[in-house]
Parts: structure tokens; sequence; C-alpha cells
């Protein structure tokens, strides 16, 4: 469910996993736009639906409107994952920071998260959950910038003194010294201009990750592959977010297999 959703690849995957468990079902996009969130919300349960998945920019607008959330998305304040109960109530959860952590270590198994403090671009449901994921991994500290001020003050306040919060026309400098960079923001997706980032500053050990998917390779990817750095694109934290949102609706943890990574790369 989101606004737009046709870009989602998740039909793909949750697809997939559906056939291969012989469970019966369908997962489907639906195009929501913001206002309309509660009512199709609410109507979840009587439409037989076991819960559905949450993308932009509907993530934080949910939590005001489901029945009960788990502590982890209520620390992130955010919610990607809904699960319908059996007297139809609506439990929100955020699987995105797992997802998000597995797959820098599916995609780089050597990397620690206490080499360094990571910049963090982009203050909304993702950077949260991106936040999240990485302060409890071990990372010791987070450089934090976003082109509203208020959004990353906001986060600065929720998350404590390992958050720092770095304005955006400083946000070239900020690189320096960073041993991971993350942009959880819309730039750079399809549809959408690239980010302005100067990486001069940014050393060559740094990790560099992107959550967006579409397409595998943004514009900040490619240039710092171009300089030597190693990169994560936003796929693995796809694929790695869906495996517990499927254990929730179905009760069955599904694996990342080459079968349903060919599909998803087919896809595109």
């Amino acid at each position: 469910m989101g606004w737009p959703v046709g870009h989602s690849r998740s039909p793909v995957i949750h697809n997939h996993w559906i056939a291969e468990h012989g469970l019966r079902g369908s997962y489907v996009l639906l195009p929501v736009a913001p206002d309309k969130l509660e009512q199709a919300l609410r109507a979840l349960p009587v439409l037989g639906f076991s819960g559905c998945n949450l993308t932009i920019p509907h993530k934080v607008a949910a939590l005001s409107i489901v029945d009960r959330i788990d502590l982890l998305a209520a620390r992130i304040g955010a919610i990607n994952c809904i699960v319908v109960e059996p007297d139809g109530s609506l439990s929100g959860r955020n699987t995105d920071a797992f997802g998000y952590v597995q797959s820098l270590r599916d995609a780089q198994p050597d990397w620690q998260a206490s080499a360094g403090p990571a910049l963090v671009l982009g203050a909304g449901g993702a950077a949260r959950a991106v936040i999240a994921g990485l302060l409890d991994s071990g990372v010791p500290s987070i450089r934090l910038t976003n082109r509203s001020p208020d959004k990353t003050h906001e986060l600065v306040a929720a998350f404590g003194p390992q958050v720092v919060a770095v304005d955006w026309a400083e946000r070239h400098a900020a690189v320096d010294g960073a041993a991971l960079l993350v942009n959880t923001t819309n730039l750079g997706m399809q549809g959408q201009p690239a980010l302005d980032l100067d990486l001069g500053a940014l050393s060559l050990q740094a990790l560099v990750s992107d959550v967006i998917y579409v397409p595998l390779e943004t514009p900040l990817l490619a240039a710092a592959k171009l300089r030597g750095n190693a990169t994560v694109n936003g796929l693995g934290m796809l694929l790695n977010q869906a495996r517990p949102a499927f254990e929730a609706w179905f009760g069955v943890m599904p694996t990342i297999s080459d079968a349903l990574l060919g599909k998803v790369h087919a896809s595109f």
C-alpha cells in the first residue's frame, strides 16, 4: 500500500514464496492516496486480507491508525508491516531495520558496525528504521542530514545523543571520516533528480549504500563504485524486510533463493 506503488517489486517476492510454500493467496499492489489511508487500512479485515506492507508516504501516518504497534516500531516511529489479527484488529510492525542491516551483512560479510560513524541522508520512515538498526548493531554515532531541518532535529530528539544533526549545506564535508554512507531520500530514484553529494572527502574504505532499488544502481552508487568504494543497493533491504513480514502473515519464514533472485532481477 503506497502512493505511488507501481514501482514495487514486493508482489514478485511474496507471490514466489506463496507458490513455493503451497499457500492459497495473492500479494497485490494497492495504490492509496494519503487522505484515504485510514479507510483503506480499516477495510483490510473486511476484504479478507492477512495484512499489508506500507511504503512511501504511509509509514509514519499509519502509526495513529493501527490498534497496536510493537516496541521497535514505536521506537522507530514508523511501520512498514500490518498484520490483521484474528479479531480483525490491526497490529503494526517495522521490519525495515532488520532488513537494512541484514542487507549490509549479506552483501559485505566483513562489514563492521563499530568501524566508525555513519552519515545518513534523509529523515523519513526509512531513515528512522536505518538509524535504529545501525545503533542496535553497534554503530558508534550517526550524522544525520536532510533537506528539511525540522525533521532532522525531530529524529535527533527521538534517538538521543548518538545522532548528530548536520545542516544540508554541510553534507559534502560530513562525508569526511564516515565509515558508512546511507541515502534514504528519494533522490536518485527513477523519475527523481540525482542526489547532489560530493564524495571527494569520503574514505575509500567507506561502504556506500542506497535504500533505493529502482534503479538498482543509482547515480550515487555509480559514482561511489567508480572511485573504488564498496556499494550496496536497496534490493537486499527489500528482500530481507519481506521475510519476517511473510512469517507474520503465514507462519513460515521464507528464504532468499537463487530462483527468487532470478525472478526479481528479471522484473527490472
